[in-house]
């Protein structure tokens, strides 16, 4: 499970938190963040070929923080080769 957001306060930039890959030492920390942040877009990728989803989602993240228009929508459509469907869920 991931999240995209924007960070509140002066720098707006946005960042992702991967909540399955934190630790018990910067748990809580990571998620008061992202928390705090505007949300932009949340879900779940597979673990099979993550490395590849990931760096969807780092494109993604450069791409608004540089002021390019990107969607939720056009994220999920970029991510759909890696996002679990419902009964994979179960």
């Amino acid at each position: 499970m991931f999240q995209i957001y924007r960070e509140a306060g002066y720098n707006l930039r946005y960042k992702v938190v991967y909540f399955t890959e934190l630790h018990d030492y910067n748990r809580e920390t990571e998620i008061n963040r992202a928390l705090a942040g505007e949300p932009f877009y949340d879900g779940f990728i597979r673990n099979f070929k993550k490395d590849q989803a990931k760096r969807i989602i780092e494109d993604t993240i450069s791409r608004l923080n540089e002021g390019e228009t990107v969607t939720p929508e056009d994220l999920e459509k970029s991510l759909a080769d890696y996002i679990p469907q419902p009964a994979e869920m179960s």
